[in-house]
């Protein structure tokens, strides 16, 4: 959950988000080493005198020819590496699909006969002490810890976008068009999010909770909702 004035991402609770969260740490190793070059570099030539040796350089022209390409290896490959991560969906213990609704979730368990459900957004007048508004909603999503979930998204009206960043998942629910993300929690514990896509008046009140619990857990509400 983020805090007020965080500068930085929600603590990762699957694989992928934090890998995401290291090639961000990269990256901006690699910006900030490119700034201190040219602020360095730009000094230098205010302070220097300009002679022959700054109008032809070949040498000079060769490294800043070479040195840009040699930064972008750095930052594809450890990216590329992440997409195909993020893209592998192998053999998942369980398979969930969403189903973006204007402005509601409906969740359904296809491992499970009868597991399907709504998720609303809970009002603010009947929010529990210490709940979050706007963010709260009456049927959470429970999946087991330390297990492959494939989620299966779409949506029946209007574009959505199903999106819980602490676990690195964002993907758009398009009506007539299933997309599918998969993740694994590697922590018990509550994460939020929210559509991510303008898809009306309220938009806004479109929040995900995924609940992560150990599996003895989950196949005990399980059992208990599907019977």
């Amino acid at each position: 959950m983020a805090n007020h004035s965080q500068f930085g991402f929600q603590d990762a609770s699957s694989p992928i988000m934090e890998e995401l969260v290291e090639f961000h740490d990269h990256a901006l190793m690699v910006a900030l080493a490119i700034c201190s070059l040219v602020l360095y570099l730009l000094a230098l030539m205010l302070m220097e005198k300009l002679s022959s040796n700054t109008v032809d350089a070949q040498e000079v022209e060769l490294i800043w020819t070479i040195l840009p390409a040699i930064v972008l290896i750095l930052l594809a490959l450890p990216s590329l590496q992440i997409l195909y991560m993020m893209d592998e969906i192998d053999e998942p213990d369980l398979t969930l699909k969403a189903i973006g609704h204007q402005w509601y979730w409906t969740y359904e368990y296809t491992d499970f006969k009868n597991l399907t459900f709504d998720s609303y957004m809970t009002p603010t007048v009947d929010l529990p002490l210490g709940h979050f508004r706007l963010l709260e909603v009456d049927n959470r999503v429970i999946i087991p810890m330390e297990s492959s979930i494939r989620v299966i998204i779409t949506a029946d009206d209007v574009l959505h976008s199903w999106a819980v960043p602490t676990l690195g998942v964002k993907t758009d629910a398009i009506p007539g068009r299933l997309n599918q993300t998969s993740f694994i929690t590697t922590r018990p514990g509550i994460f939020y999010g929210q559509c991510s896509e303008i898809c009306g008046a309220n938009h806004s009140y479109m929040p995900i909770v995924v609940e992560s619990t150990p599996l003895i857990h989950f196949e005990n509400w399980s059992s208990l909702l599907s019977s």
